[in-house]
């Protein structure tokens, strides 16, 4: 999810490599903690993360132009859309929590590995170099599955995934296919999240949100994409319910 101001040598990656394994881990670790615990544990973890994430915008933001009014205007739009995202995920079930995480996750991953696998155009150079037409498609196709299989995760009812809701769909090809075409559209709306961090970073003449977590920049950095993504679910989920 990260969008980076300019490409970085295979040597660096490389010997970051062991410092970017070692924070995903502990990432994933405290998340999932959060996660398993549920409840006021999570909402807890959600407030702190979405508080992080706020005041590294606020300095990206201070960076990235001097004009008072447009920086009270960005802020404002910042902290409806920091805090709105936050605001679904806390009041979210397991079973959306779960689509956003994942959808966000598997966007990532396979945008990551098709675009290194592939190469080819990139999208906006200006704004992230690394990312490409061929990661796009990868990243959708990526989503496109998760979703699917997280239908079929409610389907089946496994009591530990947490309480189960029904959609109201029956289990054939066409409501599949919508689901894997609203995967990749949330797919889509991850890579805007991922550009548009990106596009203030370079704004702000910075490579990194913040230098919160080694190897990995800021909390902004990480969850750049969840935060459209959350917002587009918690809509959808609004209009389902209404």
């Amino acid at each position: 999810m990260t969008g980076e101001s300019e490409p970085v040598p295979l040597k660096t990656r490389s010997a970051d490599l062991p410092v970017r394994l070692a924070s995903a881990v502990v990432m994933l670790a405290v998340a999932g903690a959060a996660f398993w615990q549920g409840g006021r544990v999570f909402d807890l973890f959600v407030g702190i993360v979405a508080l992080v994430c706020f005041a590294e915008f606020v300095v990206l933001v201070s960076r990235a132009t001097a004009n008072v009014p447009y920086r009270l205007a960005a802020l404002i739009a910042g902290a409806l859309y920091i805090g709105m995202a936050a605001g679904i995920l806390t009041g979210a079930g397991d079973f959306l929590i779960a689509l956003v995480l994942g959808v966000t996750i598997f966007t990532d991953t396979g945008a990551y590995f098709t675009g290194r696998a592939i190469g080819g155009p990139k999208i906006a150079p200006r704004v992230s170099p690394s990312k490409t037409w061929a990661g796009l498609l990868g990243g959708m196709a990526a989503s496109a599955l998760w979703v699917v299989l997280w239908v079929l995760a409610i389907d089946s009812g496994i009591d530990w995934l947490g309480p189960r809701f029904e959609l109201g769909l029956a289990l054939n090809a066409q409501n599949l296919g919508t689901a894997a075409l609203l995967g990749a559209g949330l797919a889509v709306l991850a890579q805007a999240g991922d550009f548009f961090e990106s596009w203030l970073k370079r704004r702000a003449g910075v490579k990194d949100s913040s230098h919160l977590i080694p190897g990995h920049g800021g909390i902004f950095d990480r969850i750049d994409g969840l935060l459209p993504v959350a917002i587009a679910v918690g809509v959808l989920t609004a209009g389902v319910a209404n």
